[in-house]
């Protein structure tokens, strides 16, 4: 994982007024006719590193069977094959077993998901929670009202999107799950257990999905960030501790996240799959994969990247899912015609690239039919962090910003989101991470209120019902007479906000 402040930083979330990254992307996944696979006569190399691949097929089942046949020639050992989407996730330690297994028949592209070799991972402190002290619980629990739990006071997000009001109608439905694609959840915190649904959730690291029970929750020392994540999404009404967007749904842990906090597209294909095989309803996905943070199509081995994303989330959303993500924390213009890339590949020695983010693509951020969502602070401003772009950004919500740009209104304190922390635990964080769940909230929602609307339906609702916010003045959010960033487009959609800040009872009441 980089360090803090690094543009590097995995999990989308950051400490005081910081950043992480996310980003977009999509490559067409072609449907030609499966054709023979090529029989390779000479015996592979075994003498390379250990590496991750993606094998992308064209065609069905008896395409992917083929293939796994040629790979295994290749030298690769199939870890999972996910004939549904035509995606295989292989171990290789050929050398040459990308470039021999691309020319084999039926075989659209295939790529090494990683440079580094897989070896066992160390954990790291992230170290960027606030955890939330004694005192502080205090102070927020005597001055909640009779129909708020007791830190809710401090959770100033929840009135920034209606949240609180919406509760008053609704909590939403128990039919509806989100999973939170991520680094573990820690389904024993008591604000979550009421509403986990263990049945959906899975440990998806190695690209196969593991269902041992607890599989899905972070290890100690693991980071924090799915935990904090999934409460924010659906943390219980229940009089204790604090309130989610939708805390009447289920959440479900599917945990991507190595313990070095690598998001790797063997894992994110595992994820999305999962999701849409069991009966999830929304994905909330707040981090980008790795080692790529721009992943450039004209590239053999990221292109295939892409690809293999780009078909897992295609499938999850024909399932019914909606999936939203962030947009990143590194304060880009994600529309523009380059962006300086300083940190790819993130897992061994980055090199300084320039790419054009429309051809070169951060996923699953941007993959068509994601939702990609933009943070706000207390004050409803860009946050000073986030990634934003005129035709990028889909809609907007609160992610927190450092309290000295957009302090909250009393009783709340912090200008960060307060949520759950393993073991138990509060804390404050920020980040498009923080953003991105408020918005899977609010689709829990609605699909709560329409509980047989397609995904392209609801999300059609989200932006329709989205508070439409102008870019307003100048952004100068540190007040130093210097624009930090140009908002271009209209009211309705423009580059900071997209359709606008997400609506909660709105939709309840629609």
């Amino acid at each position: 994982m980089a360090h803090l402040g690094s543009r590097r930083t995995r999990a989308l979330v950051l400490p005081v007024g910081l950043a992480l990254t996310v980003s977009l992307g999509f490559l067409p996944a072609g449907a030609a006719t499966a054709s023979p696979v090529d029989a390779r006569p000479a015996a592979a190399a075994t003498d390379g590193p250990k590496l991750s691949y993606v094998v992308n097929t064209r065609g069905g089942h008896g395409t992917v069977k083929q293939v796994r046949k040629a790979v295994e020639r290749a030298g690769g050992t199939v870890v999972i094959a996910y004939d549904r989407i035509g995606v295989l996730v292989v171990h290789s330690q050929n050398p040459d077993f990308a470039r021999s297994v691309r020319k084999v028949r039926g075989v659209e592209s295939a790529g090494a998901t990683r440079t580094n070799p897989i070896v066992p991972t160390a954990t790291k402190d992230i170290g960027v929670e606030q955890p939330l002290t004694a005192e502080q619980e205090r102070s927020a629990a005597a001055r909640a009202t009779a129909d708020q739990d007791p830190m809710e006071p401090l959770q100033w997000d929840l009135p920034a999107i209606k949240a609180d009001k919406a509760h008053k109608k609704s909590l939403g439905s128990r039919n509806v799950t989100v999973a939170v694609i991520d680094t573990g959840v820690d389904d024993t915190h008591p604000d979550i257990a009421p509403n986990f649904d263990r049945n959906a959730s899975a440990n998806c690291v190695s690209g196969a999905p593991d269902t041992t029970a607890g599989s899905w929750r972070p290890k100690t020392g693991e980071s924090p960030h799915g935990t904090h994540v999934a409460g924010t999404v659906a943390a219980a009404k229940n009089g204790i501790g604090v309130t989610g967007v939708a805390p009447g749904v289920k959440v479900a842990g599917i945990k991507v996240g190595n313990p070095d906090g690598f998001f790797y597209t063997e894992a994110v294909v595992c994820g999305f799959v999962w999701a849409a095989e069991h009966g999830v309803d929304v994905t909330n996905n707040s981090y980008y994969t790795d080692p790529w943070m721009f992943n450039c199509k004209d590239d053999p081995d990221q292109g295939a990247l892409v690809e293999a994303v780009a078909r897992a989330t295609r499938y999850a959303e024909s399932r019914g899912t909606v999936n939203v993500a962030a947009s990143g924390n590194s304060a880009e213009d994600l529309a523009v015609d380059a962006i300086d890339d300083v940190s790819s590949p993130n897992d061994t020695d980055p090199v300084t690239r320039t790419i054009d983010p429309k051809t070169c693509l951060d996923i699953p951020a941007m993959l068509p039919g994601v939702v990609t969502v933009s943070a706000t602070g207390a004050k409803g401003l860009k946050a000073s962090y986030s990634n934003y772009g005129d035709g990028v950004i889909d809609v907007a919500a609160p992610g927190g910003d450092s309290t000295a740009y957009q302090p909250p209104e009393p009783p709340a304190t912090n200008g960060l989101i307060l949520s759950t922390l393993p073991g138990g635990e509060y804390g404050y964080m920020a980040g498009t991470s923080m953003a991105s769940p408020h918005v899977a909230g609010v689709v829990a929602l609605i699909k709560s209120r329409h509980p047989h609307a397609s995904a392209a339906a609801v999300k059609a609702l989200l932006a329709v019902e989205a508070d439409a916010t102008a870019c307003g003045a100048p952004y100068d959010i540190d007040a130093d007479g210097t624009v930090d960033a140009v908002c271009e487009g209209g009211r309705n959609h423009n580059g900071f906000y997209g359709a606008g800040v997400v609506d909660a009872l709105d939709a309840v009441r629609w």
